[in-house]
């Protein structure tokens, strides 16, 4: 199996950049405190260092 990430939202999206909220909803958050489990790819890493500061890799 290969390596998975979680990555949770800790902040809202109200007042973000629309590719930044477009981002977000590509990694499968939707609301604060969701949780979403992904494989570890470079696309997924890119994705989740452009949003940093509205996620938080979980375990």
């Amino acid at each position: 199996m290969a390596n998975t990430i979680k990555v949770k939202l800790v902040k809202g999206l109200i007042g973000t950049r629309e590719t930044h909220r477009a981002t977000v909803r590509g990694l499968g958050l939707r609301r604060v405190n969701s949780v979403s489990e992904l494989e570890d790819t470079p696309a997924v890493r890119g994705m989740i260092n452009k949003v940093a500061y509205l996620v938080k890799v979980v375990s």
